[in-house]
């Protein structure tokens, strides 16, 4: 039986609508069970910390409480593999950070790949980190370090929280461009390569400014330059790296990723409220407090900065043949 082209056009669009009913519903219904967020470190880290003032934030908005769930291990891949085979309804979500980028290159047998298998829901943060020494160096500034650096090769202790860290790769990527050489110490853990660059141990670390900010106002360590495009707001007074080694840029992120095949709708009601938990004056202040500046936008957005960071560092840890252990 021919249908008549306006009958056939008046069913079609009837049945495009009904079939958009279930996927509208399931946005306005979610959440409607507790929500996990999966975080790939231990308790009270920078990645931790960032989950456990987003949580409240979402849980409040959304009447679902929002669950930090720690699972450290293997660079936060062992967080990252049990979201990717969650079911893909929004409830199991990732804290995604930039070990994330850099994780694939420098894991070659992982069982997902971050950028196919985790859906971009929203940026949270960027955190910037500083070049910081031990006040004992006969340093004050990036050249006089460089200066240094090149006078004593391979006498200058590099710490960092492990190998394939923020700390690693922001340190080998000043090395290719400012062309000195310095000895990798990993510890596991940033806190413990702190207090080793805190005792002189070790004379230089790449470190997070917001596990760091205490020291250096103290004097207890020396910052020396910033590593983020600007300024810091909580370090006004030190450069930018770049200043001196043209071009360098490097600073620690995190979002929220989920599932693959996460529904579309789910998806955007997640970025619209984090968005506007970092509009937010409070939660604002909360984050310049821990150094760190809020980072929003749209899954899109996110999802640039996941894929530009993975091939920016997958660069860098193939030209210092960085393997894991």
């Amino acid at each position: 039986m021919k249908l008549p082209r306006r009958r056939f056009l008046h069913l079609a669009a009837g049945a495009a609508a009904v079939s958009a009913v279930p996927r509208i519903v399931w946005g306005q219904a979610y959440p409607s069970r507790p929500v996990r967020i999966i975080v790939g470190f231990a308790p009270g880290g920078g990645n931790d910390i960032i989950a456990r003032l987003i949580g409240p934030w979402l849980s409040e908005r959304l009447g679902q409480q929002f669950v930090i769930e720690n699972r450290p291990g293997a660079g936060a891949n062992i967080a990252t593999e049990a979201v990717v085979n969650a079911s893909p309804d929004g409830h199991t979500l990732l804290l995604a950070s930039l070990p994330n980028a850099s994780n694939a290159t420098l894991y070659e047998h992982l069982k997902f790949n971050f950028i196919r298998d985790i859906t971009p829901v929203a940026g949270i943060s960027r955190d910037p980190f500083a070049v910081e020494v031990n006040p004992s160096m006969p340093v004050k500034t990036v050249p006089e370090f460089i200066a240094h650096a090149k006078a004593n090769p391979d006498k200058i202790h590099m710490a960092s929280g492990g190998i394939g860290s923020g700390n690693h790769i922001f340190g080998e990527l000043f090395q290719m461009m400012s062309g000195v050489h310095l000895v990798h110490v990993p510890y596991r853990g940033a806190a413990p390569a702190l207090v080793d660059l805190l005792g002189g141990q070790v004379q230089v670390m790449f470190a997070s400014i917001s596990s760091s900010i205490e020291y250096v106002r103290a004097g207890r360590l020396r910052a020396l330059a910033v590593t983020t495009a600007t300024r810091s707001p909580v370090l006004t007074d030190v450069p930018m790296l770049a200043e001196f080694v043209p071009g360098y840029e490097a600073s620690f992120w995190t979002g929220i990723g989920a599932p693959r095949n996460t529904p579309p709708e789910i998806v955007d009601k997640l970025n619209k409220e984090i968005n506007a938990a970092l509009a937010d004056p409070k939660m604002k202040a909360r984050l310049t407090e821990l150094g760190v500046a809020a980072l929003p936008g749209s899954p899109a957005d996110f999802g640039k900065l996941i894929a530009s960071e993975t091939e920016k560092w997958g660069k860098v840890i193939r030209a210092a043949n960085i393997k894991t252990e």
